[in-house]
């Protein structure tokens, strides 16, 4: 076949004037073939739009409507100088503490009493404030319990502004994280934290005062009701004073949450229910 055949040959395939057809097929086999994926789209786009309009219907805007509940919530701690978890300092050289006072300041200005007093509710300790749906009306917003930094006692920072660094005496604050619909401890037994030193800083950790005390989370504060339900919601807080720590070295300490249907760890995160974190105070130049 010569090029000019060719030539022709591609052409005709393109736009044939005889049979009056535009690459190999007519204006009617066209049509119906843009007719059927026009009715396949607008198929696929009306089952896409009724399968999210049913999903959607099963949404609440205030609680996931599934959850992968944990079963040990995660614990931080108060002020939180770096990832490591390490709070170092020196008694004389101010910079080097002030900066733990401020960060627990502003951590703790939405627990002044104030604020607390004006948003949340004075509610019955020592029971969980259940606050149920009706079958026909939501019962949001709901409400949240006050917590007062007041009850830290030595260390709200009221008393003392600089939570005990200056004196190296230094307050830590320990919060669970929040878990919808978790209640911690049944049977009226409250969770509580203790905090200890690693097996090689035995000796080096001293005397501890918890506040509260005995280092409650109390029941008033359960369950949570998620971020859009209870946006009021104020977690509980434990704080831990070092009365009488080691200088000069490193002690390695760990703090756990205990309650009897809280299991600590698991497979997939051996820290859960605990933290640790390193405490060096220097009083050496």
């Amino acid at each position: 076949m010569s090029k000019d055949e060719q030539k022709t040959g591609w052409k005709e395939y393109i736009w044939n004037s005889r049979t009056r057809e535009f690459l190999g097929r007519t204006a009617s086999s066209w049509g119906l073939i843009l007719l059927f994926y026009l009715v396949f789209y607008i198929f696929l786009a009306g089952l896409f739009t009724l399968t999210m309009y049913v999903m959607l219907q099963t949404l609440d805007d205030h609680k996931p409507t599934w959850q992968d509940r944990l079963t040990t919530p995660g614990m931080v701690i108060r002020p939180k100088a770096d990832e490591y978890y390490e709070i170092v300092y020196d008694i004389g050289k101010t910079e080097t503490w002030d900066m733990y006072a401020q960060a627990l300041d502003k951590f703790m200005a939405p627990y002044n009493n104030s604020v607390q007093v004006e948003k949340n509710n004075a509610c019955t300790p020592d029971q969980n404030f259940v606050q149920e749906d009706s079958p026909d009306v939501k019962n949001n917003p709901k409400r949240s319990c006050q917590f007062n930094r007041t009850i830290l006692e030595d260390c709200s920072g009221i008393g003392d502004r600089y939570y005990g660094y200056q004196d190296g005496k230094p307050c830590i604050i320990i919060k669970l994280n929040r878990v919808i619909g978790m209640i911690p401890g049944v049977n009226g037994e409250a969770p509580f934290v203790t905090c200890g030193p690693k097996r090689e800083d035995s000796d080096k950790i001293g005397e501890m005062v918890y506040f509260p005390p005995n280092g409650t989370f109390n029941l008033m504060y359960y369950p949570y009701y998620g971020k859009k339900a209870q946006v009021n919601y104020s977690q509980p807080l434990v704080a831990v004073k070092f009365l009488n720590i080691t200088t000069n070295q490193d002690v390695n300490i760990e703090c756990k949450i205990n309650a009897n249907n809280i299991p600590l760890g698991t497979e997939r995160d051996k820290w859960a229910g605990r933290v640790s974190f390193k405490l060096r105070i220097n009083t050496i130049a």
